[in-house]
């Protein structure tokens, strides 16, 4: 296959870009580095399948040749990113979705947009399922991503119901591993940064809010699944253990050694008290499920923040 992957120098982006390349496909990338890094890349530029261009995909997007897929990974995905770039952000989420879907619709390509769990915003489910709508406030601080990500699904859709666009609606949950960057924000790495430098470690609130961590090599494999499986609709992926924050510093500072102190610090607006996915889908359709435990995958990011941290 010959695939566009946008966003292709961020976190998730890079980890896609080598999978596909593993895989024996042909990548052509795109990034405007916002949040992405060339040197989540630069192994890749050897390969002769893979090609790489600066680009926003919220202009005009032109690529010449065939397509198969159309991978748009391109957006802020921190709280600390989306509220430093409101308006990159939502132009991402619409003006950039309308141009990947109109480049898949002229090649006749698959279209995948990497939605997110933030659609179901502070949800009132647990654990959270596809057919779910949602609590999202709109016009608060986090709106900007939560209603770029809906409106993205919602044109999504459309594509495919008037245009019959073979799509794919992949939401994404809390993910972790390396090439996050150390200012990401979210908590793995400000966690992993503060430990390491022996710094206060800062969980918000009381600690109790869950989230629910996919190392990353899990989820990669769950996104080639969804990329090949031919099912239109949304399905999550994401790993269904669920952890507090608290437990999740506490893990943290015992794998590094750290002799970091846990401070708490006031509760974000609108910061999603729980978060864990229903995978019922992904098991039935993909045949799909996490394999990497917690532990194994703080250790394994733990070495690559190692390496970061100065």
């Amino acid at each position: 296959m010959r695939i566009l992957v946008t966003g292709a120098a961020g976190f998730l982006g890079s980890h896609l870009s080598r999978y596909l390349l593993a895989k024996g496909h042909s990548v052509i990338g795109l990034d405007n580095f916002i949040t992405g890094n060339i040197e989540n890349i630069k192994d890749l530029f050897g390969n002769d399948r893979f090609s790489f261009t600066k680009y926003d995909v919220t202009n005009y997007l032109h690529v010449p040749g065939k397509l198969d897929a159309v991978m748009h990974f391109a957006s802020p995905a921190s709280p600390i990113d989306y509220l430093k770039h409101p308006i990159p952000t939502l132009k991402v989420g619409a003006l950039g979705t309308h141009k990947a879907l109109g480049l898949a619709k002229d090649k006749k390509a698959i279209f995948m947009i990497a939605s997110t769990s933030e659609v179901y915003g502070d949800p009132l489910i647990n654990p959270q399922h596809e057919g779910y709508w949602g609590n999202v406030n709109p016009i608060g601080p986090r709106g900007v991503y939560d209603e770029a990500k809906r409106f993205a699904e919602a044109m999504t859709m459309a594509y495919h119901r008037y245009h019959g666009v073979q799509v794919r609606l992949l939401r994404i949950f809390n993910t972790y591993g390396p090439n996050m960057r150390l200012e990401d924000g979210r908590a793995v790495p400000n966690f992993m940064v503060q430990a390491l430098k022996n710094r206060p470690i800062t969980v918000y609130g009381d600690g109790s809010q869950t989230r629910s961590l996919c190392y990353v090599s899990d989820l990669i494999e769950g996104i080639y699944r969804l990329l090949r499986s031919g099912h239109n609709g949304p399905v999550n992926i994401g790993n269904p253990h669920e952890i507090t924050l608290l437990e999740l510093a506490q893990a943290v500072k015992k794998i590094t050694g750290s002799r970091s102190k846990i401070v708490f610090r006031p509760l974000p607006t609108d910061d999603p008290k729980v978060r864990r996915p229903d995978i019922s889908k992904a098991r039935k359709l993909l045949k799909w499920e996490p394999k990497v435990g917690l532990e194994e995958g703080l250790k394994k990011t733990v070495a690559y923040f190692r390496s970061k941290v100065k």
